[in-house]
């Protein structure tokens, strides 16, 4: 641990290297142990940075759960876990927290590699509520003793999901004990939209009806008056009577599931206290909290969207480390900003976005023409069959969703859009290797799974002109479902900014010439690639480089070309070395009888770590060493 983590440790935290050691303390020294973790955040997110804002909102409700409940014996489910670096310092990671999300070091998320505490992976927003479900049917189904607790925790945006809802159904169907805790800070990474934003900000039932309730169900139970099987038909009368009065109906006990709250999520005494009263009660619980993301940091309070991930800033001020403004541009905002001109030339364009307004860039068509921009929330699913509506009935969708969470959508791809070759254009974001994200968070296999699917177009450029000019292709036809990926961050700093040029479909291009031995990239890598073969000829290898643009349709002139050459060929991409570019031309030369040496350069066939992008492509052996490696011993072969 660094210096400036020691010394913004405190006393409590320090001593804390097991949530057991937690459950030393008085409850009245829980509020100094808020106070150290937020401090040891601050101080240590501002020198590496993180997910910031939720986290520091959901301190108290970490102490709270760790003390109430026995973990790791009992689960804890996060979801996303954007909220669990709490968590993280008090189950004995905090030594290595520095290390957060660095290559080698902690995972940004809760994973059960790290530890036992990290109960399932989490990375992508709504599962918590099924896998927590799982868990506790399978406790049940087991006959543990002592009764294993299982608590579900999940964001007010998340929730808004649709396999969210799935669980809340099947939970309340399911003989379970499940708790879900609803941490409700009225802001998402973006801001929250939808009926169920309304409804939950002003969902509100006392506690002293809950106790009468529940005391009312023992009493008839005990009498005879009522049974378990009748318990349902109970909780949908008592909330219709309360309905009527209160003018207000419980989505919750809709579905069977007791609700409680909501509560202040920052009043840790009291939250122990309503845990504790909870905790043993039978049957699925929801306990509604109310917190503040980015709570005890002024500047994260005021804005907490931009303190989502605010990367390095001066703990004592909030001032942000400014963006070096000689960088190129990065591919996001190319997409942003080419987004509305082509909105503006074409009234059918409208943009469609997974609750990534900002991370997508979609916010600055958004800004411009708010009335043909829609943010579905976190269902991408729904995002995808929208567009197919939208399509059908003559709009022009233009769908941004990062590559990790598009993949959530895999069936509304096929059969809502691609079935019947309606003209959407996937704007696929975050492809390829991410960095610090990690592995649920890297567009590792969108090539390989848009690949299967018939009529679908599949492009990514080289660089962010090329980005411009698919973007532009993709909405002058009807060509069917066009998907275009490109990687998180900037570009390569081409002059991007110029007048519209049509890209014919199917068709790459040769970037050298060559006879020795051919190297195919497509996307971005095609600078490494371009990179190894500048130096591979300097070396008096004769090496040729293609980018193909086109994954589907492949240019099948370039690889009758490279064929007749009869030369070693070597593909590159930023992808799952299965299924992708590399697949699609080693099954074209094996359909011609050719037996071609190809070398296939990719993503192992293994979840990859979070690292930095340069410390990650040369891990995968896609830089522009690894290629000219591969060139090397191909061409010594040849």
């Amino acid at each position: 641990m660094s210096a400036t983590d020691n010394k913004h440790c405190g006393p409590l935290l320090a001593s804390i290297n097991s949530p057991a050691q937690l459950r030393k303390l008085s409850v009245g020294q829980l509020p100094q142990l808020c106070a150290e973790i937020r401090e040891f955040l601050i101080y240590n997110l501002s020198e590496h940075p993180g997910h910031f804002a939720s986290s520091m909102g959901a301190v108290e409700l970490t102490v709270a759960l760790h003390y109430v409940f026995d973990t790791p014996y009992d689960r804890l489910v996060w979801d996303v876990g954007h909220q669990a670096y709490g968590h993280k310092l008090l189950t004995g990671r905090r030594d290595k927290f520095d290390s957060n999300r660095t290559f080698g070091g902690l995972s940004g998320f809760p994973t059960p590699a790290e530890s036992e505490y990290d109960t399932f992976s989490a990375g992508h927003a709504s599962n918590s509520i099924s896998a927590a479900l799982g868990m506790a049917v399978a406790s049940q189904l087991k006959h543990e003793e002592p009764r294993r607790n299982v608590v579900a925790i999940v964001g007010d945006a998340s929730i808004s999901g649709g396999l969210a809802f799935e669980g809340l159904n099947n939970a309340s169907n399911t003989p379970n004990n499940l708790l879900i805790v609803l941490n409700d800070n009225d802001m998402s990474i973006d801001d929250n939209v939808g009926a169920l934003n309304s409804y939950l900000a002003h969902l509100n039932t006392s506690k002293f009806y809950n106790n009468l309730r529940y005391k009312a169900f023992r009493f008839f139970k005990r009498h005879k008056l009522v049974g378990d099987n009748g318990r349902g038909a109970l909780i949908r009368f008592n909330n219709s009577l309360k309905a009527l009065l209160s003018r207000q109906q419980n989505l919750f006990e809709g579905l069977n599931i007791r609700y409680f709250g909501p509560f202040d999520g920052h009043d840790v005494g009291n939250l122990v206290k309503v845990l504790t009263d909870i905790r043993d009660m039978n049957g699925p619980r929801i306990l509604h909290l109310r917190t503040v993301k980015g709570k005890g940091f002024e500047p994260a309070e005021k804005d907490p969207a931009s303190w989502h991930a605010p990367g390095k800033f001066n703990p004592r001020t909030g001032e942000r480390a400014k963006s070096d403004p000689s960088k190129p541009a990065k591919y996001q905002d190319v997409f942003g900003e080419t987004l509305i001109e082509l909105a503006q030339q074409n009234p059918a364009i409208v943009g469609i976005t997974a609750a990534m307004l900002s991370g997508t860039s979609v916010s600055k068509m958004q800004a411009v023409m708010p009335e043909r921009v829609f943010d579905v929330g976190i269902s991408e699913g729904h995002a995808v069959t929208f567009a197919g509506g939208l399509a059908k009935d003559g709009m022009r969708p233009f769908v941004a969703i990062y590559s990790s969470f598009l993949q959530r959508a895999y069936d509304h791809i096929i059969h809502d859009v691609a079935l019947q070759k309606l003209p959407v254009t996937f704007c696929i974001d975050r492809a390829g290797l991410v960095g610090e994200d990690g592995a649920t968070h890297h567009g590792a296999f969108d090539l390989a799974y848009l690949r299967t699917i018939p009529d679908m177009i599949v492009a990514s450029g080289r660089d962010e002109l090329w980005l411009r000019n698919l973007l532009y292709t993709s909405q002058l036809k009807n060509y069917g479902p066009f998907a275009i990926r490109y990687p998180r961050g900037g570009g390569i700093g081409v002059d991007w900014h110029r007048p519209f040029e049509a890209v014919e479909i199917g068709k790459g291009q040769c970037l050298t010439r060559g006879r020795q031995l051919a190297v195919l990239s497509i996307g971005p890598v095609a600078s490494d690639a371009a990179q190894a073969v500048a130096k591979a000829r300097s070396e008096d290898i004769d090496a040729a480089h293609y980018d193909m643009i086109f994954l589907k349709p492949l240019d099948l002139d370039i690889l009758k070309e490279v064929a007749a050459c009869g030369c070693p060929v070597i593909t590159v991409e930023d992808g799952t070395v299965n299924g992708g570019l590399g697949s699609a031309v080693a099954e074209w030369f094996a359909d011609q009888g050719l037996s071609t040496k190809i070398t296939r350069l990719g993503l192992p066939d293994q979840f990859v770590p979070q690292g930095s992008p340069k410390q990650l492509h040369q891990l995968c052996g896609i830089d522009s060493e690894a290629i000219l490696s591969a060139i090397r011993k191909d061409a010594n072969k040849s």
